[in-house]
Order: structure tokens, then C-alpha cells, then sequence
């Protein structure tokens, strides 16, 4: 009888080690001035509180792509928090390659703040591809302002999250998969005409988002996709500054992000952490 409890609880503790999600979080270059584009201290501080979740194990490769691509075959979801445009780290053909092969096994990959936008053409496919959605330049844009939300949607990064407002250099007007089909928009707010005081430009503004904020339509700030494939992605567009983190709803809608596209279990109440001022200042790039 010992021996097959002992034989049982074994198993079981096998099968919790071979059910642990994997999650990999790109973090990009030193970018930016001191408290803002943190991408390295952002992805520690994220990987410290999911480390706290059971079943969950995160890892960080800094400064860029990682040196040994292994971390992400061995994972079940990537984050893509970097520089965006011409200088994203994902965007070389052997790194799109990656990651569509990776997508297509049903890795989960999610892009926050700069790293949703890529250029159009095969980078700003595949991010669609893999998240839904991309900032694509002359059709979004990059205003600072305070965006208020005040309701949710029935989805699973939505739990627990409570209304709140925060400034940040919110991106919107994304370029979206056609019909917007597998798309479940998790943050939207009415951008303030003021967003738009502005020189039309790549990043700043073109007669349709100005169409689309004159009209007060909601903008889409954070979105989930499920692929047709099954695998699953998401788009952040906040974190320009690092100081946010530590808005308790801002943190948990982004680490409810990192467990459901890695098809982990997200509680009733979100993903619970907590952020001293100690921690928010560590691994800061010294800029």
C-alpha cells in the first residue's frame, strides 16, 4: 500500500513538472532615457510575479534576441517586448521563420508597446499571424495621453481586472486581421481629440484615425487573438513608462495575458502580485 501511494504521488508530481508552462520574455536593447522603454527591468519584474503563479516557470533573455535560440523552442509562450520598427528583433527572415514554426505548434506570442509594430510586408504578416494585430506606420499612431477604462469583456485576461486610468504613450488605430476575426479587444478608451494635435506623419496621424477620433469611436489599447490554428497571441500597446507597473490592474491584465496565450489556468480574481517601490527600481538600464 506504501508503495503504491508513494508510486501515485510520484506520478502525480511528474505530471505537475511535465504540465509547467514556459514562458520566455524577449526583452529589447537599452532604448530611450531613464524610466522609460525599461524593456529588461519591465520583463524581470513581470517574470518575478509569474514565478509566484504554481505551474508557471518564466525566463528572461536581455538585451535583444536570445544568444541560444533553445529558450524559445522549449517554450509555451514568448513575449516580444523590444524596440519596434526597423530595429525589432524579430523581424530578420530566420527569426520570422522561428516563430511561425514556433506559432504553428501552438506557441503563444504577445508583443507590448513598441514591439507591436514591425514594418509592412512579410514582419507585419506575420505578426498578424501570430498576434492579430500590428502597429503599422502612416496608419497608427503614438500619442501620449491618459486612457480611462471602464468595462471588460467576458475573457479570461479580463478577470479581475477593475476599472482604472493611466498615462502612457497608448499606440492605437492598429492594422488588424481582416474582420477583425479571432480579435477580442481587452482595453479600448475614447482617445481625447487632443491626441490628434498633430502633423500627419508615420507614427502621428492620417485623415482615417483622425476620421476615427473625431467620431469618438473607442480605440483598441490591448487585444487577444486566437489563431485559427488554436495557438493563441496578444497586443499591449502601453509600457513606454516603467513606472506603470506598478498599477496593480495595468501589471495583472498583462501577466493574465502571459498565462492564457501559454493556455495556462488564470483564477477568478486575475493573477495576484504585488510591487514595492524597491523592486520597481531594480534592473534599471543605466542610461
Amino acid at each position: 500500500m506504501k508503495l503504491s501511494l508513494s508510486l501515485a504521488m510520484g506520478l502525480l508530481s511528474l505530471g505537475q513538472v511535465l504540465a509547467e508552462k514556459n514562458i520566455v520574455l524577449v526583452a529589447g536593447k537599452v532604448s530611450h532615457g531613464r524610466g522609460e522603454h525599461e524593456f529588461r527591468a519591465g520583463a524581470l519584474l513581470l517574470a518575478e510575479a509569474l514565478n509566484q503563479v504554481p505551474g508557471i516557470r518564466a525566463s528572461v533573455a536581455s538585451n535583444g534576441w536570445p544568444a541560444e535560440v533553445s529558450i524559445l523552442k522549449s517554450a509555451d509562450a514568448i513575449l516580444l517586448f523590444a524596440d519596434g520598427g526597423d530595429g525589432h528583433p524579430a523581424i530578420k527572415p530566420e527569426r520570422l521563420k522561428l516563430l511561425d514554426d514556433l506559432a504553428a505548434k501552438g506557441v503563444g506570442i504577445g508583443a507590448a508597446h513598441y514591439g507591436v509594430e514591425v514594418p509592412k510586408g512579410d514582419p507585419g504578416q506575420a505578426m498578424l499571424r501570430w498576434t492579430g494585430g500590428y502597429f503599422e506606420t502612416f496608419w497608427s499612431v503614438n500619442p501620449h495621453w491618459t486612457a480611462k477604462f471602464t468595462s471588460f469583456p467576458n475573457h479570461p485576461i479580463a478577470r479581475g481586472v477593475k476599472p482604472f486610468s493611466i498615462n502612457d504613450e497608448w499606440y492605437f488605430h492598429m492594422r488588424f486581421v481582416p474582420d477583425m476575426k479571432g480579435v477580442t479587444p481587452i482595453l479600448s478608451a475614447v482617445a481625447p481629440a487632443e491626441t490628434m494635435n498633430r502633423e500627419n506623419g508615420p507614427h502621428s496621424g492620417n485623415p482615417a484615425v483622425r476620421e476615427s477620433v473625431k467620431k469618438g469611436e473607442p480605440q483598441v489599447l490591448m487585444w487577444a487573438y486566437d489563431r485559427p490554428g488554436g495557438g493563441r497571441g496578444f497586443g499591449f500597446t502601453g509600457a513606454h513608462f516603467h513606472k506603470n507597473w506598478a498599477d496593480d490592474n495595468f501589471r495583472k491584465v498583462v501577466l493574465n495575458a502571459l498565462v492564457w496565450i501559454a493556455k495556462g489556468e488564470i483564477p477568478s480574481e486575475g493573477i495576484q502580485s504585488t510591487v514595492t517601490a524597491e523592486q520597481l527600481a531594480k534592473n534599471l538600464d543605466p542610461k
